[in-house]
Parts: structure tokens; C-alpha cells; sequence
């Protein structure tokens, strides 16, 4: 392992005893193994912009993890760290520009943040006896909650003054990767050398023991997940940094990232194990992985499976190793030989990743890229029908023309998509087609390709604070405006109505939302009850209109902002959808058109979707070729109903 100063009795030499040292370091084992295999796989690889880039990704999964790995080391678990990571950021940004609280005063109020929840956390476990998983379940809850209170659901322009631990020092060195370094030696410096650490590793070989040996474990749990607190605000804001604005929605599934890296790094959950040099080890396993797959045109729903699999295997090596009679030894605790061992180890890794880069710059070299324009398509998610049309119209497109499309798939997470734009830009690909997850998070990711030289066009959604060479998109607001005249048609400009908001923070609900509420200012006889968001998901559209129903069982009407959502009403309203009840959707999705011709749904307000996609990928090769392409291309939206949905292509 890694991350362990191992004792064995067994004393070999040569062939036996690298294996032995292979086997020990399983985590160090993986990376090296994957390094080469990327390495080998694709040459854009080994270049020093995607190494950065590597390490860029890694570093925000890694600050959390440095916060987790105290918590695992202690027997606990803290599924809070990404929520609270957002609402602390959250709560910089909104000080420091709505509230207008100096800089320096904002950036502590978010770091007390992190510490106060993580704080409740130790509380609730060491006090109130709730077991540490459901404690931090609670937390991740509220804190994701408050963040989106305090922001409104909208995104946050980030201080100037602290989006710089976003940018590069020289030119060429990233400050999220020096803040890695830091908290990685201060992570360090606190388990092998304070008391605190020792406590930690006290508390999670045996808690019992360690309380009848005069520890206070009480108030050193306080400490622990209050550290876990300090380190998941100091990700937040890096992440922030990175984007230059606050996300409510940020950091959603990176608690598991954070937990992955720290077992994969060698810890383990049952407590008393684990180092600071394991879990960066972790980190930059999960970085390696999505990078490479990335970059090997993977598909995104593949590269989840993966990922999962590559996860386990780790940890089955680490089982192995432990099987064949290595005892790990808490830090700080190994002798003067062991840590010479462990130096040797970085040592053999060191050399043996500076022959793989030597060996694969050799195998690559000279490779020709050929003629054939490569393209790449970052989207917002691919769990939406429309987003999928999209595809689908760009790889028609792509194929028409002869270009090489390589797809990926953001989650809606906006960090995510910063990553694909830089592995892209690495790549060096002719053209970029980017459907933001937010316009301005997009923006520091496309302004690094626009220094690359990289034409890039928005589809759907604008990027901000960067160039795009077209933004290729239906206007949102018009197709609000449109819905709204549509439902009050229908109702006769009378009756009462719910709204069903989609994602919280993204663009397309505001947009989609504000052009309904200005359309409705029109007809003053029709009332809103209730507006509730169900995040463009046709479970939880079916689970709101479910809950609205019952205290609105006499609605008139439905504005979903998307149709999945629309369908999901349609669902729990039963008999009464299209008949004493009209919903109207938005995107004319394949399913949502069906809907409309068997008259459950009213009307959708589409955007040819395929349409989309086809054009944006046509002005992005033009681009490309150093031809002048339109800055907006507006495809129109149309409201299909029952009596023109039959001649609707999509």
C-alpha cells in the first residue's frame, strides 16, 4: 500500500523483493499501471498541458479527501464535505458582492463555515450519539439547502480578487495545484506529528481503549470533523476559483470521489489506517482515469463503469496485500528503516514513470494526427431526451462531413465540464461545441481555449466572459413568453395554474421561467398557486405535482419547464391530464410529442433539438477552416399541439 510503512517478516531480494514492494504499494502499483497504459492508449497523453491539467482536476477530490482521510482515520465517515464545500464558497460570493463585506472578512466567514458545520457534525456524533453516517446525511441536506437559500438557486460572480487561485502562476503553473501541495503537507504534518493524529489513530484502532487510556475522545472527534469542515471549505473555494462564480448546485457526488480516493489510497473504513500521501495517490487515480477516458473518446456512460471497476480493483489489491501478511503501522510510528523503504518506494515510482514518459514520447513520436477535423461536444447531461437529439444531430452532422465527434457527458456538473473543455483543449482538437452547464462557469475553461487558438460555439446556451465563434441556440425567454399565451388560450385567460421549475442555478430554467412569468403578466385572471422545482426529472415531476395535487386538488393548469417534467405531471394527474387539466411542456422531445398527439399534454413549446445539434457542429468545422460563421444562429421554437404535431419533424 502507498500510503502504509509495512512490517514483514519475509527478508528476499531481487525479482521477490520488488514484487513485495509492488504489492505493499498497491495504490502506487494502480497509478504507475494506468499511467502507462493511458500512455500508451493515446499520445496526447503525456504532454505537460494535460500533466497540468491532471493535476487541476485532482485537486479539488484531493483538498476534500485530505478532510476525509482525518474523519476514516478515526473510525467515522463524513458524507457532508460537498455541500458544505458549495455553501461555504456560496457564502463568500454573497458577502463579498451582495452584502459588500471586504474580501479578506468574506473569505474567513466562509472558512468559519466549513468549521461551524463541521462542528454540528462532531456534536451531533459525539454528544447527540448519532451514528456519523446519518449526522453528516443530515448535514449534507441542510447545507446544500442553504446554499441554494442564500443564492436563490442562481450562481454567484466569484471576487476577482480570489478567482485568482484559479489562474496559473508564470503562465504555465496552476494555484489550485500549489494549494493541493499545501493542504496534502499540512494533512501530513497533523497525523504524523501532532497529538491530534495520534488521537486519531487511537480512536479508530479501538475507541474504547483509547477513552480508558485518558484520551478525551469527545472533544477530539469535535476536532477531527471540524478539520474535515476547514479543508471542505478551503475545496469550495477552489472550485469556485476555478469557475469564477459560486454554484449551489457544486460538488454534488463529490463526498464519494472524496471517500474513493482515501481508500483507494489505502485507509480503511474499519479506522486506524491511512496517510496523507495515500489518499493524493487516490486523487490523482480518479483524475488519471477520467482524464485518459476522456481523452480515448470513452463513452460517458462507460466511463462511469469503469471507473467503478478500476475502484474495486484497487481495493481488492489492497485486500491481498493484507491477506499475505503485511501489518500496517499508524504514521508516524514506522522505524527509521521502514521510512527509508517507503523512500525507496517513491524513488522506484519516480524512475519507473520517468522511463514509461521516455519510452511513450519515443513510441509517439512523429505521429501523424491526419486530415480528418476532430470535433468535440461537451453537454450538459445525457439523462435528458432532449440533450440526447442533440447528440445525435451533431454525430449525423459530424458523419456527414466526415469529422471525428468525441462526446462527453458534464452530469450537469459544471466543474466536470471544465475539465472535458481543458482535456479537450489539450488534445488540440480543431473546433470545441459546448452546451454550458452554467454560462459563466463555462467561461475560464473557454478562455483557455480561445489563448489554444480553439474556435469554440455555444449550442442552447451562451458562454460568458469568453469568445465564442456562434452561439447556435432557440431563445428561452421567447419560448416562455409562448408557453404562457398558449396555456391562456386554452384557459380563457381565467383559472388557476402550477409551475414545475426545473434545475436550480441553470440558465435554461431562469430563461424558460422569466419569459412564463412575463407572458402570464398579460392575463391577470390567471393565478399561480404554487411553483416548485423538480429538476427536469420525471420521477421527482411526478412526486411534486403529487404533492401540489394535494393542496391544490382544483388546478387548472401545468407550465413544466421541461417535458420530462410535464410527463411526470401528466402522470399524477391521472385522467384529469388533457381534459379538465392542460399541461404544457417545453423542448418537443419525442415522448413529449406523443404525449401531445394522444392529448395528455396540451402543448410543448419545441426546439428542434436535432437541429440544434446538426448546425452547431456545421459552424463549428467552418470555424475551424477560418471561414466567418454568424455569431447568433436563432432556430426557431414552435408551440406543437394536437393540430400540427402530425407535420412537426423535431
Amino acid at each position: 500500500m502507498a500510503t502504509d510503512t509495512l512490517k514483514s517478516s519475509s527478508g528476499a531480494g531481487g525479482a521477490s523483493a520488488v514484487r513485495r514492494l509492488l504489492l505493499d504499494n498497491g495504490a502506487l502499483t494502480a497509478l504507475i499501471v494506468l499511467v502507462v497504459a493511458m500512455s500508451a492508449l493515446s499520445g496526447d497523453f503525456l504532454t505537460t498541458d494535460n500533466l497540468l491539467n491532471i493535476g487541476v482536476q485532482a485537486a479539488v477530490t484531493a483538498i476534500l479527501a485530505f478532510g476525509v482521510t482525518f474523519v476514516i482515520v478515526s473510525a467515522g465517515i463524513d458524507l457532508s464535505v460537498g455541500s458544505v464545500a458549495a455553501l461555504s464558497a456560496t457564502v463568500l460570493a454573497w458577502t463579498a458582492t451582495s452584502q459588500g463585506v471586504p474580501v479578506w472578512l468574506a473569505v474567513l466567514l466562509a472558512v468559519a463555515t466549513g468549521i461551524a458545520c463541521g462542528l454540528v457534525n462532531g456534536v451531533l456524533i459525539s454528544y447527540g450519539k448519532l451514528p456519523p453516517f446519518i449526522a453528516t446525511l443530515a448535514m449534507l441536506s441542510v447545507g446544500r439547502g442553504l446554499s441554494l437559500v442564500i443564492s436563490q438557486g442562481s450562481p454567484i460572480p466569484f471576487p476577482d480578487s480570489v478567482s485568482h487561485l484559479g489562474d496559473t502562476l508564470g503562465g504555465w503553473l496552476p494555484v489550485p495545484v500549489l494549494v493541493m501541495i499545501v493542504m496534502g503537507l499540512l494533512t501530513a504534518l497533523i497525523l504524523g506529528r501532532t497529538y491530534l493524529g495520534r488521537s486519531m489513530y487511537a480512536i479508530g484502532g479501538n475507541e474504547e481503549a483509547a477513552r480508558l487510556s485518558g484520551l478525551r475522545v469527545k472533544k477530539q472527534k469535535l476536532a477531527i470533523y471540524a478539520l474535515s469542515g476547514l479543508f471542505a471549505a478551503a475545496a469550495g473555494i477552489v472550485l469556485a476559483s476555478r469557475l469564477s462564480s459560486a454554484q449551489p448546485q457544486a460538488a454534488q457526488g463529490y463526498e464519494l470521489d472524496a471517500i474513493a480516493a482515501v481508500v483507494i489510497g489505502g485507509a480503511s473504513l474499519a479506522g486506524g489506517t491511512g496517510k496523507a500521501s495515500g489518499t493524493l495517490i487516490g486523487a490523482l487515480i480518479l483524475a488519471v482515469l477520467r482524464n485518459g477516458l476522456n481523452l480515448l473518446s470513452v463513452s460517458a456512460f462507460w466511463q462511469q463503469v469503469v471507473i467503478g471497476v478500476v475502484i474495486a480493483l484497487a481495493v481488492l489489491l489492497d485486500t491481498v496485500r493484507r491477506k499475505a501478511g503485511a501489518t500496517p503501522a499508524a504514521a508516524g510510528t514506522g522505524t527509521p528503516g521502514g521510512r527509508a523503504r517507503q523512500a525507496g518506494t517513491y524513488v522506484l515510482a519516480a524512475v519507473v514513470a520517468a522511463a514509461v514518459v521516455g519510452a511513450m514520447s519515443f513510441l509517439h513520436n512523429g505521429s501523424s494526427g491526419g486530415t480528418t477535423q476532430k470535433v468535440g461536444l461537451s453537454l450538459s447531461t445525457l439523462n435528458n431526451p432532449f440533450f440526447v437529439q442533440i447528440k445525435a444531430g451533431a454525430q449525423e452532422e459530424a458523419k456527414k462531413r466526415g469529422a471525428d465527434l468525441t462526446v462527453t457527458d458534464a452530469q450537469n456538473d459544471a466543474s466536470q465540464q471544465a475539465n472535458q473543455l481543458q482535456n479537450f483543449t489539450s488534445e488540440g482538437l480543431g473546433s470545441i461545441v459546448v452546451n454550458p452547464v452554467d454560462s459563466d462557469a463555462a467561461g475560464p475553461a473557454v478562455r483557455a481555449a480561445n489563448k489554444a487558438g480553439i474556435p469554440v460555439v455555444g449550442v442552447d446556451r451562451g458562454v460568458n466572459k469568453a469568445d465564442t465563434a456562434a452561439l447556435v441556440a432557440s431563445d428561452n425567454v421567447a419560448g416562455g413568453k409562448l408557453a404562457a399565451e398558449a396555456l391562456a388560450d386554452k384557459l380563457g385567460g381565467r383559472g388557476t395554474i402550477v409551475i414545475l421549475q426545473g434545475q436550480a442555478g441553470t440558465s435554461a430554467s431562469r430563461e424558460r421561467g422569466a419569459g412564463f412569468a412575463a407572458g402570464l403578466k398579460e392575463h391577470p385572471g390567471i393565478k399561480v398557486v404554487a411553483k416548485q422545482p423538480a429538476d427536469f426529472d420525471r420521477t421527482k415531476g411526478l412526486d411534486v405535482m403529487t404533492n401540489m395535487l394535494q393542496a391544490h386538488p382544483d388546478v387548472q393548469g401545468v407550465f413544466a419547464e421541461n417535458d420530462e417534467m410535464a410527463l411526470g405531471a401528466i402522470k399524477a394527474l391521472g385522467s384529469k391530464a388533457g381534459k379538465s387539466v392542460a399541461v404544457i411542456g417545453f423542448d418537443g422531445t419525442p415522448d413529449g410529442l406523443k404525449a401531445v398527439e394522444a392529448g395528455t399534454l396540451y402543448a410543448s413549446v419545441a426546439q428542434q433539438p436535432k437541429e440544434l445539434g446538426r448546425i452547431a457542429v456545421r459552424n463549428a468545422l467552418a470555424a475551424a477552416e477560418g471561414e466567418k460563421v454568424d455569431k447568433t444562429v436563432k432556430v426557431p421554437v414552435k408551440v406543437v399541439t394536437s393540430k400540427n404535431v402530425a407535420g412537426f419533424g423535431g
